[in-house]
């Protein structure tokens, strides 16, 4: 064993460093960092999870969006098929009666009887150039047929329908008019019928989908001429859509309303 001499601990004393002091910490303040350390838990782990679901949405929109591709490629080459079956066959093809109806307001509330007024409410045409998706039935054509003079209306394509709800489009939500620029509104009004994107809207109206009704209305703010227009509906809308206003209606009153314009913005 080996003592240490009484001066040399003294000694020692000198090169040992000495501990020092920790600062004292207020309890307040240990208490805020853990109550913030808990709550940056939960916010990361939130995130997570939401971007998790979003990845897993990403991946059903796509899977989705490419079903809905190919049912509406197969609806239109079964269409060209069965035409030239029979017309190879010697006969004439009549293609199957349209069940959807794109309907446009072009006049206003001047000289209409109450019958129409009633029938145009009940369209949901309570404006001027206002336009509705309607599906057909006896009772819708004959809805039409009442208000024939005060509606343009005919059957659209897939591409009008697109272009009338990403363009024109709005629904209400709380009694709010909303314009649909994405997919969150959609989800959230109509997520309980499996629509939850601009998409799944589109191919329910397109293809007269069971939850049709449950849907908001599609408005668009711009008219076209009385009547039924046979095909010319998809021409119109894709105007309407271009803003191509003056050089196609043949209704005086539009482009009176055009001119109009045209010389307040010269003034």
């Amino acid at each position: 064993t080996c003592v240490v001499p009484e001066q040399q601990h003294e000694g020692l004393g000198h090169i040992l460093p000495e501990k020092k002091k920790l600062p004292s910490v207020p309890e307040s303040l240990l208490k805020k960092r853990k109550a913030f350390a808990i709550l940056k838990a939960k916010y990361l782990k939130r995130k997570m999870a939401v971007k998790k679901l979003h990845k897993i949405r990403r991946k059903v929109n796509y899977e989705k969006g490419k079903a809905y591709r190919k049912e509406h490629r197969q609806m239109y080459r079964s269409e060209i098929r069965l035409a030239r079956m029979v017309r190879k066959a010697g006969n004439y093809y009549v293609r199957a009666e349209p069940k959807l109806a794109f309907v446009i307001r072009i006049r206003g509330i001047n000289d209409v009887s109450p019958k129409v007024l009633k029938v145009l409410q009940l369209l949901r045409l309570c404006q001027i150039f206002s336009g509705t998706f309607v599906k057909l039935n006896k009772a819708s054509i004959s809805m039409l047929r009442i208000v024939d003079p005060y509606v343009a209306w005919d059957y659209p394509n897939l591409k009008s329908v697109n272009d009338l709800i990403y363009k024109r489009g709005y629904g209400k939500i709380k009694k709010q008019r909303i314009a649909l620029v994405g997919n969150a509104f959609i989800a959230k009004s109509l997520g309980k019928y499996g629509i939850i994107r601009m998409e799944d809207l589109v191919h329910e109206i397109y293809t007269i989908g069971k939850h049709f009704k449950a849907k908001k209305t599609i408005h668009f703010m711009e008219g076209g001429d009385a009547g039924n227009r046979e095909e010319q509906i998809n021409r119109l809308t894709r105007r309407l859509n271009q803003g191509l206003y003056h050089d196609y209606f043949s209704n005086g009153l539009l482009i009176k309303m055009s001119v109009t314009k045209k010389k307040k913005r010269l003034v």
